[in-house]
């Protein structure tokens, strides 16, 4: 395994999210590496706005949804010492916007995580396994086992 110099945090808030997220600080501190997160929004609505996909982490949107979303994301964060630079909150399809933050930041490692799904859910994709194979570096699916 190579030296990690830029890990790619990929978070969706789910009751597994805080055990992804301590194995990637675990790593991002093994390997001192810079450390960055994503979240990708694709379960509310857009508002007419000036700004793109990608969303001001600092600015106040005044839209009640997305302040809450942002919120998340500052605060875990906060927890797992990212700087504010390397924070992202994107609208869009969750496996694009990863690989493209992926690509556009240099990240050498993604992680993300994965419930491993069998059958029809396993011919239909995943985030995961999408991500697995257009990411430009490695990626880390952290199994999740449904309780």
């Amino acid at each position: 395994m190579s030296d990690y110099r830029h890990i790619l945090l990929a978070i969706d808030y789910s009751a597994h999210s805080d055990y992804v997220a301590n194995k990637a600080k675990a790593l991002a501190d093994r390997y001192q590496a810079k450390f960055s997160i994503i979240h990708v929004l694709d379960n509310i609505p857009m508002p007419d706005t000036n700004y793109g996909s990608v969303i001001p982490i600092n600015e106040d949107t005044g839209y009640e949804l997305l302040e809450i979303e942002k919120n998340k994301l500052i605060e875990l964060s906060k927890r797992l010492e990212i700087d504010d630079d390397n924070q992202w909150l994107v609208w869009g399809v969750p496996n694009q916007e990863i690989v493209a933050c992926a690509t556009q930041q240099k990240v050498d490692l993604i992680i993300l995580g994965s419930h491993g799904r069998h059958g029809l859910a396993l011919l239909l994709g995943s985030t995961a396994n999408s991500v697995l194979h257009h990411a430009p570096c490695d990626v880390l699916a952290v199994r999740l086992l449904d309780n």
